[in-house]
């Protein structure tokens, strides 16, 4: 098994126990690794590296934890970078998600001109990070799973030689989440999804060996009662395709918008109310005889970025095994341009990560999905070196968006608020 180096940048947040947790359950996988925590935050950063190290002895694992909040020192010498961080915190994104709210559009952490901010704070982040990396370790591989990650991992791949591969649980838990919802097994679904990230669709469904939807046809029929699970599935039958949840805020933005609105919290503030506690829980299980994290206490679950560690196992012990990640399309897909980052089934061995040819797009959604790459385009380029005026243009192309005074507004409010967290170039 392969003997790495991996930082992980973001490694003091609330979801870091959980992701280590991760590592730590492939450990026969990396054994003799060295995981290297890097975070902001001192104390949260100290913290998490002595759960992590107790949790580690527990389990018997063989990999040496460190932390720093040094990043190019965390850096040097690395095989693999995982990122997850989020600039501004969870205040940001109340900001992302009420301002756009407070003037009749979709508030909402990827999407819309909530995921547009979210962008230019993760990117002007990036940036950063990928001149480090060129700079101290520029053959490692960077395993993104920062929001938006199609928009981030578009933007360095542009602009950096530093070889990019954004993660997403989304194409795996998408299918399954569905079929629970109407009132199927999970566990007898197979399906394989791609487009791009948060906006993928199913190109194969099966349920049980039989086509899936057919049968998610007959439970429609027969009656769901939840509005969110019989939107799900009448869009997919509709469609004839198994689409990401997060397709809910284009096919059915009115009636998202009003649900929105009338929930007295956004998600941020629902997030920010249980922080306290998880962190009391990651206290806690430091003085446990045999620190365990707990699924209800923890952010995320018990185990966090699991794909992110699947994928880093195949890339580094060379398994040979299919994927699907978020990189450049290089062909694989014809309904996109060679230079977009796409959501594909890819092979990952050592050679790296490698989008599968001969999928295509189903027919009824590409206009959406087309107008979304369209926007991811502009948005990356905005985010890593454009004006205000760009940024404005692409947030404009956003189809959440669409109208020219409505950009303008938002975009004074969210710059005016998250200030400090973006580039001048853009205020």
């Amino acid at each position: 098994m392969a003997q790495v180096k991996i930082a992980y940048i973001g490694g003091g947040s609330t979801r870091a126990p959980g992701t280590v947790a991760s590592f730590i359950r492939q450990a026969a996988n990396f054994a003799g690794s060295h995981i290297v925590l890097q975070d902001l935050d001192e104390d949260r950063l100290d913290l998490v590296c002595r759960l992590s190290r107790r949790m580690a002895a527990a389990q018997g694992a063989d990999l040496t934890i460190t932390a720093t909040t040094d990043r190019k020192a965390a850096l040097h010498g690395c095989d693999g970078v995982l990122s997850s961080y989020r600039p501004g915190g969870f205040e940001a994104r109340y900001q992302d998600e009420r301002i756009p709210l407070d003037h009749g559009v979709i508030g909402q952490e990827t999407q819309g001109a909530g995921g547009f901010f979210m962008a230019l704070r993760a990117i002007h982040v990036a940036r950063g990070l990928v001149e480090d990396m060129e700079a101290v370790c520029p053959e490692a591989v960077l395993f993104n799973y920062t929001n938006p990650v199609n928009i981030v991992a578009q933007a360095v791949a542009d602009h950096s030689p530093i070889r990019v591969v954004s993660l997403c649980e989304g194409p795996l838990v998408f299918p399954g989440e569905l079929a629970q919802l109407a009132g199927l097994d999970p566990g007898k679904v197979r399906a394989v999804m791609l487009g791009l990230n948060h906006a993928c669709w199913s190109v194969e469904a099966e349920y049980d060996g039989q086509p899936m939807l057919p049968v998610l046809a007959q439970q429609l029929e027969g009656g769901i009662t939840d509005d969110w699970a019989r939107r799900w599935a009448e869009l997919a039958v509709t469609m004839n395709s198994l689409p990401a949840s997060y397709m809910k805020y284009y096919y059915f933005e009115q009636e998202m918008l009003a649900e929105l609105s009338a929930k007295p919290t956004t998600r941020a503030q629902d997030i920010l109310a249980d922080v306290p506690s998880y962190w009391q829980h990651y206290h806690e299980q430091l003085s446990a005889p045999n620190p365990t994290l707990k699924p209800e206490l923890s952010r995320g679950g018990i185990f966090e970025l699991e794909v992110a560690v699947d994928v880093m196992d195949a890339v580094f012990n060379d398994k040979n095994e299919v994927w699907p990640t978020n990189v450049v399309n290089g062909g694989a897909l014809a309904d996109f341009p060679d230079s977009q980052v796409v959501e594909v089934p890819c092979l990952v061995n050592r050679q790296g990560v490698r989008p599968i040819a001969g999928y295509r797009v189903p027919p009824p959604v590409l206009g959406l999905l087309s107008a979304l790459g369209e926007y991811q385009q502009l948005a990356a380029n905005a985010a890593w070196d454009g004006s205000r005026q760009q940024a404005i243009q692409a947030l404009t192309a956003n189809p959440l968006v669409r109208t020219l005074p409505l950009a303008q507004t938002l975009y004074g409010d969210l710059s005016q608020a998250q200030r400090s967290h973006l580039p001048e170039r853009l205020w």
